[in-house]
């Protein structure tokens, strides 16, 4: 098994004098002494203030996750929306013109800090309100490609997952044929699904702790560290509060308000639950790289045998759920 920690010395040992000088420096700004380390479980992300009191966040991007195109690509789109007045938290422009800096070999972006609220369950016009956001989103999403993102589709992203884990042993030998044969029975029965189905660049990770709510302005979308391309459908059913069966009037009030800007291939309904068993190989895999990052996974008990056992059951109810289909009612 890889273990990247040594590479990793000098991200995950930042000091605030460094951290601050390099501020200073990308924005030819004097700062305080104010460092605040904030939660993150990828990169390193802190809060500072310069002399002038404005609120500043630089973000530290792991060096062994993306590439500099891939995060310049995060960037570019960050930028054409806020040029299309669609409220996210683009990088700021260091001293170079540049939003993407380098020291050491690792990557960094500052940030206007922009406070704001989650809303765990919204109301009628919420849903309509997201509906416009994420289709508005999506409008800017489809105009080009990234240079080096992930697709969102099966035999893009799954089979290289399930790869990892297999090939890293992660799994416990007496679980391991049934954990693997149902994944890629998974796999094997969603991938056709995906035939013909709109690729744009999407937020891909649009759950409601993504989204802010700011005092008498609109939602922010915020956390575009794992945009790439996708179906839109991906950037709605996170946040719906059930599975789509049971959440029949929030699709049709979120599609009602997406619809005012875009429209919406109401058909890509049925990629719901094939998108979320992928979202649980995903988070499995995720964990997988946190211990070969030499870090710890946020699941405490990631990787015990009651923990496969349970992903193992947890798959297989949904590989059920996939073959029992979509159910349309009313207007969906």
């Amino acid at each position: 098994m890889t273990n990247y920690k040594e590479p990793l010395s000098g991200f995950l040992n930042l000091h605030p004098e460094t951290i601050i000088s390099l501020a200073e420096e990308g924005l030819g700004e004097d700062f305080s002494g104010i460092c605040r380390p904030l939660n993150s479980y990828i990169n390193r992300v802190y809060e500072l203030e310069t002399r002038a009191g404005a609120g500043i966040i630089i973000k530290f991007y792991r060096p062994t996750r993306w590439k500099r195109e891939a995060l310049l690509d995060e960037h570019d789109f960050l930028l054409e929306l806020t040029e299309a007045e669609i409220p996210v938290i683009a990088p700021l422009r260091l001293s170079n013109s540049a939003t993407l800096g380098t020291s050491r070999n690792i990557n960094y972006a500052l940030f206007p800090k922009k406070g704001g609220r989650f809303v765990c369950e919204y109301s009628e016009d919420q849903w309509l309100e997201l509906g416009r956001l994420l289709a508005r989103t999506h409008a800017i999403g489809a105009l080009k490609c990234p240079r080096d993102r992930v697709t969102i589709h099966p035999h893009s992203i799954t089979v290289s997952q399930l790869d990892l884990l297999e090939d890293g042993a992660f799994v416990p030998a007496e679980l391991a044929a049934d954990f693997f044969e149902t994944a890629r029975t998974i796999v094997k029965e969603i991938a056709p699904l995906f035939a013909d189905t709109e690729m744009i660049r999407i937020h891909g990770d649009c759950h409601f702790s993504n989204i802010i709510h700011r005092p008498d302005e609109s939602f922010h979308l915020i956390d575009f560290d794992d945009f790439g391309m996708g179906p839109p459908v991906h950037d709605l059913w996170m946040l719906l509060p059930d599975h789509p069966n049971r959440s029949l009037y929030e699709i049709d009030l979120f599609m009602e308000g997406y619809e005012t800007f875009r429209p919406f291939d109401r058909g890509s309904l049925k990629l719901i639950e094939p998108l979320r068993a992928m979202r649980y190989i995903h988070f499995i895999a995720w964990c997988a790289h946190q211990v070969m990052d030499g870090g710890e996974p946020p699941t405490p008990d990631w990787g015990s045998f009651a923990y496969w056992a349970t992903e193992t059951k947890d798959l297989r109810e949904q590989l059920t759920r996939i073959r029992e289909g979509f159910v349309s009612q009313g207007n969906c």
